[in-house]
């Protein structure tokens, strides 16, 4: 009796020092709060958005190359950043704009003062099929994409953003 009361004290002792782990910034769960709305920036440069670029050189054989068209998804309805052993996974969800959207795919948007402030930013795009489909319920316009972060380029990241036509969340490192 007199040895179980000692082991009791330090055992309790020791886990009621655990309770600072879910605080911790080494826990990976933390490297992230909850995504918030952000600003979206829109471009009066995209006048010719729809006007394919030409190409130079004509392929010997074959067809040409199929023109990819591509939009932002209408909104982004949430964005979550889960951390992995090789860095963290981004992931988006958005609701299109009509039923059918496929292709759906973050396309990551290069910018010098973006990397220089350690902003991650991210588009949201869909493609949508040539004939005409019906609105439907915003369930079944619901899209979701994921992106890899690997551990190097996540060590300059303190913010990530994911943009759609009409809206934009951000997450920020805790």
């Amino acid at each position: 009796m007199k040895k179980s009361i000692p082991v009791l004290m330090v055992s309790a002792l020791a886990l009621s020092a655990c309770s600072g782990w879910s605080e911790s910034r080494v826990n990976p769960s933390n490297w992230f709060g909850s995504s918030t709305p952000a600003p979206v920036q829109v471009s009066t440069n995209d006048a010719n958005a729809l006007v394919p670029e030409q190409r130079d050189g004509v392929r010997l054989f074959g067809r040409p190359e199929e023109e990819e068209i591509s939009f932002p998804i209408t909104k982004i309805d949430e964005l979550r950043i889960e951390p992995t052993p090789s860095g963290a996974i981004v992931y988006a969800t958005g609701t299109a704009s009509r039923q059918g959207a496929y292709n759906a795919r973050l396309v990551r948007v290069e910018n010098a003062e973006n990397e220089k402030n350690g902003i991650l930013e991210y588009t949201f795009e869909v493609s949508y099929p040539e004939y005409a489909t019906n609105l439907g319920t915003e369930r079944s316009r619901q899209v979701t994409d994921a992106s890899n972060i690997g551990l190097k380029e996540l060590q300059n990241v303190r913010l990530v953003r994911v943009r759609g036509e009409q809206n934009a969340l951000e997450s920020r490192r805790r």
